[in-house]
């Protein structure tokens, strides 16, 4: 995975993305791709240069999209595989084997993406349901972890609003995972300081990556937390983004 030293990053984001059809809401499918650009021109006028791109293929990711998306803003983006979570996985994931999920993600990380040149540089993101894990979700998980101790791949996790967090580190590190090599996703979107310390004290880093999604959670109590992070000398452990995923977030479209 290379990052660009010279700029900022945004840790969980997406360019191209359709759950459009599981959510039956055009909104959900973002593909605009002048607009897209448009976004990643001001990005860069703000001093972001790499986006960590969350869109794996079973979540509409487009490879050359972002392979075009690049050459036309000069913006960094690291592509990712890997598995969402239990209602959006296809029927594969119970038919196939840990060994053959975890091959699919390796394949894509050395070999490349859907016949692009473009490698995913991070498995993600990696899901689990509301206040659960499910068997399949704990299974794509145990792949994500072979592949990553494959690969040497950091692994970028969903939480369901803030929730298991504590639960797939102690997944991921039960299959060798080095948690200092993991960043959970989504811990911003309730009263959560606790486990957010508890994951960063296990060695994780923790995404604040709802920032401005006041009606999930307010931005006020994000930063409360990110406050109380700073007191404790944590800032260093926390990575922060937007989570981008409809049509309705860009400038363009209001």
């Amino acid at each position: 995975m290379s990052i660009d030293p010279t700029g900022y990053t945004l840790a969980h984001e997406h360019l191209h993305i359709d759950l459009s059809g599981f959510k039956n809401n055009v909104d959900c499918r973002l593909d605009q791709y002048a607009f897209i650009c448009q976004e990643m021109n001001d990005l860069m006028a703000q001093g972001v240069r790499n986006v960590i791109e969350m869109t794996n293929r079973y979540m509409g990711r487009n490879a050359q999209f972002m392979l075009d998306v690049m050459r036309e803003t000069g913006i960094n983006v690291v592509a990712c595989t890997g598995y969402y979570q239990d209602a959006f996985f296809p029927q594969h994931v119970a038919t196939r084997s840990v060994q053959e999920l975890a091959q699919e993600m390796v394949d894509e990380i050395e070999q490349g993406i859907d016949g692009t040149d473009l490698k995913a540089g991070i498995i993600a993101e990696i899901g689990s349901s509301e206040g659960k894990i499910t068997p399949l979700e704990e299974k794509v998980f145990i792949a994500a972890a072979l592949a990553h101790n494959q690969t040497g791949r950091p692994i970028s996790t969903h939480t369901s609003f803030s929730t298991m967090g504590l639960e797939q580190l102690a997944l991921l590190q039960a299959h060798g995972v080095d948690l200092s090599r993991v960043t959970v996703g989504h811990c911003d979107l309730k009263d959560n300081l606790d486990n957010i310390l508890k994951m960063i004290d296990l060695g994780a880093y923790v995404q604040f990556d709802t920032i401005g999604k006041n009606s999930y959670y307010p931005d006020e109590k994000r930063i409360a937390m990110l406050h109380a992070l700073r007191d404790r000398g944590l800032l260093n452990r926390v990575m922060l983004s937007m989570d981008i995923t409809r049509r309705s977030h860009l400038k363009a479209n209001g």
